[in-house]
């Protein structure tokens, strides 16, 4: 009785660890909490381009991966890649901006 309780135990504590384990972050997966603050900063930074009155004409696509904000699209000129690119950086929770617009 006592070996079949230390058993149940210890498989208990295996499948406690491995949950643990499928939760956590890698280099290319983003944990669930990660997950999360990404997405409250995509939908800062989107907010924020949009209400500028300079940048709302153009479409600005935003992707966050592990608080880095990644914008890509097309806009007419480099004051507005620059002031896209200052936007993100002001948003809490950015470490940085990779600033993939392109200007046609």
């Amino acid at each position: 009785m006592k070996k079949r309780s230390r058993l149940i135990g210890s498989l208990i504590l295996m499948m406690f660890i491995a949950a643990l384990l499928a939760c956590a972050s890698t280099s290319k997966k983003e944990s669930t909490g990660e997950y999360v603050d990404d997405s409250v900063i995509t939908t800062k930074v989107k907010s924020q381009l949009a209400g500028d009155d300079f940048l709302k004409s153009f479409q600005i696509s935003v992707e966050t991966f592990k608080g880095i904000v990644q914008l890509s699209g097309f806009v007419n000129n480099q004051k507005a890649v620059e002031k896209a690119g200052q936007i993100a950086r002001s948003v809490k929770g950015v470490k940085s901006v990779k600033n993939d617009l392109i200007v046609k």
